[in-house]
């Protein structure tokens, strides 16, 4: 459904994502996808296509460069390897300014795990998002200066996730709260990973899909996303 593009970041590098076209053309409203630690993958690809159903032009920068993990600890190696600052401040940003230099107006950023926390950090390093959508996970909370947070927020959250404690949602919340950030967080009785479909094949105790949560976060998400972009 989607093809690989070649994006320029702000510093001038190039690098790949995969884009998927909205059947409403190139002025549609645009959406940033950023990957689980395990790459650009099916299921990661299957979201961008989802989102492009439903509307939106969306684009997900291939932040390990051709590098897919398929065990835990290959993931762990790839996500350690990545400079965070540097895949939110320059690829995503340059992923965000692809979409708006090719017809969209407005452009929203949306990840899951790992991307959840590039997700945060994007709202901090990207002043040309419109809004954000956090799927489980965020970064080290020092590194998030909520007074520079212009965009709303929305948030999906496990309440049993053994990968981010619950408790820093709470501060994360607070920081927040604190800076007037227009923000709704989701709580939800699940584990880690509850809307990857393929959670439960990778043989991890601590990740487990819940499709009653899955779709009810996507619902909200579909609904905030249409609020603030289209």
């Amino acid at each position: 459904m989607g093809e690989l593009v070649s994006c320029i970041r702000p510093d001038g590098q190039a690098f790949t994502g995969y884009l998927v076209e909205s059947s409403q053309g190139a002025a549609a409203p645009g959406v940033v996808v950023v990957q689980e630690w395990w790459g650009l993958n099916d299921q990661i690809k299957g979201v961008a296509n989802r989102l492009a159903e439903a509307g939106y032009r969306v684009l997900v920068p291939d932040l390990y460069r051709g590098k897919l993990a398929l065990e835990a600890n290959e993931a762990e190696h790839l996500m350690n390897d990545l400079d965070f600052a540097d895949a939110a401040s320059q690829d995503i940003r340059g992923a965000v300014q692809y979409l708006t230099s090719s017809g969209s107006a407005r452009v929203g950023v949306t990840g899951f795990c790992m991307g959840g926390a590039l997700t945060v950090l994007s709202t901090v390093f990207v002043p040309e998002l419109d809004a954000a959508v956090i799927w489980y996970g965020y970064p080290p909370l020092e590194y998030v200066d909520a007074e520079k947070i212009k965009i709303p927020i929305m948030g999906h959250w496990a309440t049993r996730d053994e990968f981010f404690d619950i408790r820093g949602v709470d501060e994360l919340e607070q920081k927040l709260r604190d800076a007037h950030v227009d923000y709704v967080f989701h709580r939800y009785d699940a584990k880690h990973a509850f809307a990857n479909e393929t959670a439960d094949t990778l043989n991890l105790p601590v990740v487990k899909y819940d499709p009653v949560a899955a779709e009810l976060a996507w619902d909200r998400t579909v609904e905030f996303l249409s609020k603030q972009l289209v």
